[in-house]
């Protein structure tokens, strides 16, 4: 079993930055690919960011590429989102997954933590 926790969620004026965190629990952390996906009330949950379990594949949606990086670091079980110049539109909760494959499908992941809020306000 392999369980996600986020955190670094909060409010931050637009053109702030803020850092997520997702920590996976379990010796298994190196197998597994993350995603970062949001999700804003009463709207489907989209792909943000994934990274492979290597680190050396990731993938962004178009509208965070040239702001948001995701990296990981194994030495902590924790993949990151550092979000720049954030935008009012990128106000959702986020959340992290993990699967063997890296992919932007959200459907494709198994595990899932529990979301951390993301407010950026004007």
């Amino acid at each position: 079993q392999v369980q996600l926790v986020e955190s670094g969620g909060g409010l931050v004026q637009a053109g702030g930055s803020l850092r997520l965190s997702c920590e996976v629990s379990g010796r298994t952390f190196s197998r597994y690919a993350i995603g970062w996906f949001r999700q804003a009330p009463g709207k489907e949950r989209e792909f943000v960011a994934a990274i492979s379990s290597s680190g050396g594949l990731t993938s962004y949606a178009d509208s965070v590429k040239g702001r948001f990086t995701i990296s990981r670091e194994i030495a902590r079980n924790t993949v990151y989102l550092q979000m720049n110049s954030l935008k009012p539109e990128d106000t959702d909760v986020y959340y992290c997954a993990a699967d063997l494959q890296v992919s932007t499908i959200k459907t494709r992941y198994d595990y899932w933590g529990q979301g951390t809020q993301v407010t950026v306000s004007s």
